[in-house]
């Protein structure tokens, strides 16, 4: 019986190089030129603008009424607490406050089924206004970020660490969160009248 010759697996053809001897002035790859530096030349760097709402880390944005981004999570943590979410937050800021639910937020909690069904009527309340977004995907996380590093108006209300350790990178945006069965704040100045814990 005759050997069978086996299939080499990831065997490539050899390819000419384009700065090959043997090929043609027109085909060859051109040297580059090297571009001489002039030292009266202005330099530019691209500096990322500071945004005009905050003095230092003082957000001048923030004051009642408190416009506060809400996340999956923290939603699902105040139905195990029994925290009624809207009310929980006017004893944390003694101001009003209106909770904000981005597309994203509300595809997270539809994605997350039956047993979220509660967290889902919740986050349908009339109370909460929706915010609609125009990036692609529905991760929730990015999306919560970009806004707050755009618009400097909101408090984050969240339970991630992960995503609490995005937003603290962020100058001026205090965090909302869960602990004890009460809501907190962090990073929120003393001018606003929020009790610091």
């Amino acid at each position: 019986m005759g050997k069978q010759k086996t299939k080499k697996f990831a065997a490539m053809k050899r390819m000419i190089s384009l700065k090959d001897q043997r090929l043609k002035d027109k085909d060859r790859a051109k040297a580059k030129e090297k571009k001489k530096k002039d030292p009266s030349e202005i330099k530019e760097r691209e500096v990322a603008k500071h945004p005009s709402c905050l003095f230092f880390q003082y957000n001048t944005q923030l004051g009642p009424p408190y416009h506060i981004l809400v996340d999956t999570n923290f939603i699902n943590f105040s139905i195990k607490a029994k925290l009624d979410i809207v009310q929980s937050m006017m004893d944390c800021l003694y101001a009003k406050c209106i909770p904000y639910i981005t597309d994203c937020v509300m595809a997270e909690i539809e994605k997350l089924g039956m047993k979220y069904r509660v967290a889902l009527r919740i986050a349908k309340d009339s109370r909460f206004e929706r915010l609609p977004c125009t990036h692609k995907g529905t991760y929730a996380d990015d999306c919560l970020v970009q806004r707050v590093t755009q618009h400097k108006c909101y408090i984050l209300a969240t339970v991630d660490r992960d995503l609490k350790r995005r937003v603290r990178k962020i100058p001026g945006v205090p965090i909302m969160y869960i602990s004890n069965h009460r809501y907190n704040i962090e990073r929120m100045p003393d001018d606003y009248g929020a009790p610091r814990f």
